[in-house]
């Protein structure tokens, strides 16, 4: 039987096919149907119904109360999670050493000995020149890497394991010829975990330490140095600036030196030329 076109709006959804009414037909079609529950089962459903309703009911406020009692990560506990991280931060491959060794230390609470440990091997380096470049040779073999690393133990005073665990480190990795470098950059680190401003003064020849102690006085009361910190004060010398000094308070250069005056003199000289 051909079915009328539908109008236009009509909802097919509830449009279902007419069937057949002859009994012999034999293209019945059939549809599945829910299967009723039979009448007997209502009480027993209904039972069950209430039962899941009551017990989701009497979950959901724990489940409110376990949501509002969960920990919220603010900033501070953000910040206290990242303990042993350094006060700055130093560049460089013996920056990122420097800096792994002072993590190392931090969490084993062996900072201070193991500053002590860098500083020592610091002064051989200032003693021999020559060592870096001994560290830096490439064609050293297990044995002799083995043997500096016993040499630098030495040196080391009361380090403890974790110096001697990082040399053994940069043996292995060949990073021996770093070792001043990382020295100079935990000291940076370690002066900014105390809250010290380094000072270097750069003069032709050694200055005493009546001169220092009077720089460093007028120095810390100037606003080079923020309020709290502490000046670490060192002495370079270079006969290159000819006389008088150059001052370096973190990252600011104060150049009073002769060579900068007669560079300053030339220039006009030129300019007005």
């Amino acid at each position: 039987m051909l079915m009328p076109h539908a109008r236009q709006g009509t909802n097919f959804q509830n449009c279902r096919p007419r069937e057949p009414q002859t009994k012999g037909s034999h293209e019945r079609r059939h549809h599945p149907r829910r299967t009723p529950i039979p009448q007997f089962l209502l009480p027993q459903a209904a039972m069950l119904s209430r039962h899941v309703f009551r017990t989701v009911r009497a979950a959901a406020p724990q489940r409110a109360v376990v949501l509002r009692a969960a920990p919220v990560r603010t900033f501070a506990e953000a910040a206290s999670g990242s303990e042993g991280q350094p006060p700055i931060t130093v560049f460089g491959l013996d920056g990122t050493y420097a800096t792994a060794l002072f993590t190392a230390a931090s969490k084993s609470s062996t900072l201070d000995p193991t500053a002590k440990a860098l500083a020592s091997l610091g002064n051989v380096f200032d003693k021999d020149p020559k060592l870096s470049k001994i560290l830096s040779t490439p064609s050293l073999t297990a044995d002799d890497k083995s043997a500096i690393v016993a040499e630098l133990n030495k040196h080391t005073g009361a380090g403890g394991e974790t110096v001697k665990n990082f040399l053994s480190t940069l043996a292995e990795n060949n990073r021996l010829g770093l070792l001043k470098g990382i020295c100079e950059k935990f000291s940076q680190l370690m002066s900014a975990a105390r809250g010290e401003v380094e000072m270097t003064v750069t003069s032709a020849q050694p200055l005493d330490s009546k001169t220092l102690s009077r720089l460093e006085t007028a120095v810390a009361k100037s606003s080079y140095v923020g309020q709290g910190k502490k000046l670490k004060v060192t002495n370079e010398v270079n006969s290159d600036i000819v006389g008088g000094l150059v001052v370096e308070v973190g990252d600011r250069t104060i150049d009073l030196s002769v060579s900068a005056r007669i560079a300053k003199m030339n220039k006009l000289l030129n300019d007005t030329l």
